[in-house]
């Protein structure tokens, strides 16, 4: 790619207008509807975006600014709990809001700092320019994920065009 953070931009800036979207015209008992037994619903994947906007990506990126090392980060013993009560307007908005100020600490990164390396505490060694992929490929997987676990219930519905789908079919997790 060779304007990365022009692209990274493009693409961060389009994920909080999908939501936005979604959750003033999807009906919140599909948003709420696990893809399967022990998977995330869409609100879920977009609780988690919201956790990784507040504590995971301005962090890092602030990290690597200043030197640091990177800490890791379990979405399940950082951030916020899910709360299914909360509004999933509310909950976009709160994205798109964490998101423009994310975007703002973008401006004051320049092409050469995509050099940048820390210490990551379980990947080691990376750079700015490999966290600024993963952020836009973390926020496009979830935002898909979200979109398989709205196609299950619509799929279960196809009848014989189904099979068109099986790359979208969502498995029970093993427990």
């Amino acid at each position: 790619m060779s304007d990365l953070l022009t692209s990274v931009r493009a693409v961060l800036t389009t994920t909080p207008l999908r939501w936005l979207q979604m959750a003033e015209t999807i009906p919140a008992a599909l948003l709420q509807r696990p893809a399967a037994p022990g998977e995330w619903s869409a609100l879920e994947c977009l609780h988690h975006l919201i956790n990784t906007e507040q504590y995971v990506f301005p962090v890092r990126i602030q990290a690597f600014m200043s030197g640091q090392d990177l800490p890791d980060f379990n979405p399940n013993a950082h951030g916020s709990t899910f709360d299914s009560t909360t509004a999933p307007l509310d909950m976009a908005t709160l994205f798109a809001q964490l998101r423009t100020a994310n975007l703002a600490r973008l401006t004051d990164i320049s092409p050469a700092d995509l050099d940048r390396q820390a210490t990551h505490a379980r990947y080691g060694q990376v750079t700015l320019r490999e966290m600024l992929n993963h952020w836009v490929a973390h926020d496009l997987s979830h935002t898909v994920q979200a979109e398989e676990a709205l196609m299950q219930p619509f799929m279960d519905g196809c009848g014989p065009w189904r099979k068109n789908f099986a790359a979208h079919e969502v498995q029970q997790i093993k427990k």
